[in-house]
Parts: structure tokens; sequence; C-alpha cells
């Protein structure tokens, strides 16, 4: 069973979770996405793949790909925390983060994790924590200022990007500090993510790669032993294929340096959405309908607090919308262009402009697909909405569903507490 097919029997299943929206997670696809990248990554030899955290940090989520063989590239003390409640602490995390605290950067050298430093000045601060044999992997960001891809916002690998040692900038440098450390061993390249073509990436990875051979043939020997390859392969989100594939990626790799298969070094790999995104879908209700102007407007659970980039920049993050009857079947009848709109008291709080969809009608369902990334961990708290309820899903032979939770819906006393509920009264009366 395909994971359209295994999509549709679980809306068909699970409409009445929505209530008024929730999250959905295929867990069947991303097993099948993680099996086609650690085969398609089979010929770099010796690769630790991580999940990027900020995609999705959802601590049952990163407990499933731990038990997949998959580790967590983390970026805050937040993002810390879930993978480690997870289960995935210590050398199976990697910390990434151009803001790294002395005590972020003292409990992952603590707990043996792997740490890229992001510039000069973390790496003085390194200096004086982490002593002649530290456990933990330690890198060095570099920024191949290879330019940007499609999405600026998204794009770390350009000139003044604020990720990284701009390394046109400072290459002689980095061979500096790389000769004054014996403990640095790793070299770190993320080019960017959604909107970076896989070549662009290459030419980053390409960039660094050339770098290590420098530093170890000055060094007398090779003292960098890995390189982070980052993550960022883009998603297709005008359909159902996931657009580029990991093996497509890979053969772009080797085709512009042959050399990574040759043995010598250990990789990383932090991919997030293309793991995901095709992975997990929202479902929201629609609560009303109107016309203006002549034109029809649905109002759904499902707006800026679940998808801001989406409704911020749809030019570059549009979502696919599927209209579903009450109880979880396609709707049918003439496509209608309508707005999809969504809670947030703000008139740009829409998910969709126009959307040609069977018209709308309250009680009605929307699909945003391809969500499985960003959308349910990235949770904007305007209008002080709760974050909604995420469960994954796994199909029988037999069409069977079954749904397990992964994130319950916030209470209203949890917003509260989040409001500063538990000082109420502690300011001076006025």
């Amino acid at each position: 069973m395909n994971r359209t097919e295994r999509k549709l029997r679980a809306l068909a299943a699970g409409h009445h979770l929505a209530d008024p929206m929730a999250g959905f997670v295929d867990l069947a696809g991303i097993r099948e996405a993680v099996e086609d990248l650690t085969k398609a990554f089979a010929p770099l030899g010796r690769v630790q793949h991580t999940i990027a955290v900020k995609a999705c940090g959802l601590a049952p989520l990163l407990r499933y790909l731990g038990e997949l063989g998959v580790d967590a590239e983390v970026a805050s003390p937040g993002e810390t925390a879930v993978a480690e409640a997870a289960g995935v602490r210590g050398p199976r995390l990697v910390l990434d983060s151009p803001a790294k605290t002395t005590a972020e950067l003292a409990h992952a050298l603590a707990a043996g994790t792997a740490i890229n430093a992001d510039n000069f000045q973390e790496l003085a601060r390194l200096d004086g924590l982490a002593g002649p044999a530290p456990r933990s992997v330690l890198g060095l960001r570099i920024n191949p200022q290879v330019g940007a891809g499609r999405i600026g916002d998204t794009s770390t690998a350009t000139t003044t990007s604020k990720f990284g040692v701009p390394l046109r900038d400072d290459r002689a440098l980095v061979k500096a500090a790389f000769a004054r450390r014996p403990w640095l061993t790793r070299l770190h390249v993320h080019v960017g993510s959604q909107g970076c073509p896989p070549e662009l990436m290459a030419d980053g990875v390409a960039a660094v790669h050339e770098l290590a051979e420098e530093i170890n043939a000055e060094a007398g020997y090779r003292q960098v032993t890995s390189i982070d390859l980052g993550g960022g392969l883009p998603v297709d989100f005008t359909s159902d294929d996931a657009g580029p594939t990991y093996a497509g990626y890979v053969a772009t790799l080797l085709a512009r340096v042959p050399a990574l298969a040759d043995g010598r070094y250990d990789f990383v790999t932090e991919f997030g959405r293309s793991l995901l995104a095709k992975n997990g879908f929202l479902v929201s209700a629609v609560e009303y309908t109107k016309v203006a102007g002549g034109r029809p407007i649905a109002v759904t659970h499902a707006g800026a607090q679940v998808a801001a980039r989406t409704v911020l920049q749809p030019e570059h993050w549009p979502l696919r919308l599927t209209a579903l009857h009450p109880d979880g079947t396609p709707k049918t009848g003439p496509a209608v262009p309508q707005d999809i709109a969504g809670p947030l008291c703000f008139a740009g709080d829409l998910l969709a402009r126009e959307r040609p969809l069977p018209l709308l009608e309250p009680g009605d369902l929307v699909v945003a697909h391809d969500t499985g990334a960003y959308y349910f961990g990235a949770h904007y708290a305007y209008n002080t909405l709760p974050r909604p309820a995420v469960h994954g899903f796994t199909v029988s032979e037999r069409g069977d569903v079954r749904f397990t939770p992964i994130r319950r819906a916030q209470t209203l006393a949890e917003l509260v507490a989040d409001a500063g509920g538990e000082f109420v009264g502690a300011l001076p009366q006025a």
C-alpha cells in the first residue's frame, strides 16, 4: 500500500480526530524514507544520519526515528532536552547553533555530544572548555559562499550569511585554527534547505572537501576525519512526488566529488523536511463560510499558528489542499475559487487565496498536505491558540487503521500557565 492509499484510509478512519484540527503522521512512510536515505548513502561508507529536530521536535517521533537508526541534530537547549527525553543523547546528538552559550557547550562536552562551532570566538570558548582530549567530536561550520537558492531566507551559503566561517574571506584563518587545535577533526557545511537545488548543495560539499584535503596535507596526517554534509534536500510541494531523491542527490555529490566514496572520511547528514514533510498532513474543520465581494471564504482553524511560512510567504511555501465531507470522504463537485482562511485576527491569515475546490460548507474538512515537517512543531502563539493534537497512524495489510497519540492538544490551563498565570497577583496594585 503506497503513501496516498494509506492517507486516504487514515482520513476516512480518523476524521473525528480533527476536532477542530489535528496533525497526522504516516509512520510507515517515515520508515520508507529512512530506508531510502540509508540505502542511497551506502556508497559513502560510514554515515551517521540525524534528523534536524527543528523540523518536528516531538519526542515520540524522535524516539521512533532513533529506533530506526536516525540520530538527532539539535540547535537549542530545548531541542537537546526533547531529544534526550526521547532517548537520543550523548554521541547520538550533533549540536549546531550560531548562538551556543557556555552552559550549552559544557553540557554537550560532558555528554560526549558532537559540536559544530559556528565561529572563531566559539572556538576560543571551546579552548577553555574542551581540554586536550575531549570526548566529543568537535568541528567547525564553514560557509562555502557558493550562493543562494530560490528562497533567500533559507539560503545559508551566501556571501554575507550569518552562519559559519566565510571560506573565501577566512580560508587562511580556518587552516590556522585547525593547526592550533589537534582536537578539531570535523568540517561542517549546510548550503540551505527548500529552494536550494542539489547541484548548489554539491558545490558547497566540494568546497569543504577540498578544504579538508588542504588541512590534512598541511598537517601531515588525517586531522579532519569526518565531514558533516548538513541537510536541505528540497521537497516538491506541488504534487505527491517527493521531489529530488536521496539517490539522485548522492549521484550528484559523487559526480561532483568522486573522492567522497574513497573511505577516507566519515560523514554526517542532517535531513529534516525531506524525511518528514510528505509523511504528515493537517486536517481542519470548516467552522463558517461566507461570501465577500463575490468571493467565497471558508473559515477554518488552520492558519498562521501552524503554517506561518505558508501564510506569510505563499509564493515560496504553497500547500496542496483537499476538500472532504465531514465523514472524511473526498468532496466532489465543480471547483470554485475560494479563500481558505485561518482563525487569526489579521486579514492575511489565509492558507490559500482563490483556490479552486469543491465549494466548502460548515462542517467540511480541509486537508493541508505535506505538512509533516515544521508545521506541527513551529507553533506561532498569536491569539493564544492551542497547539493541535498530533496522531501517528499505521495501516494493516487488510486496510485497518490504528492511531497512536504523539501529542495531545494543548489545554487552556497550559495556555494560562504560558501566559504567566502563576504570577497573576505578583504585580503591585495599579
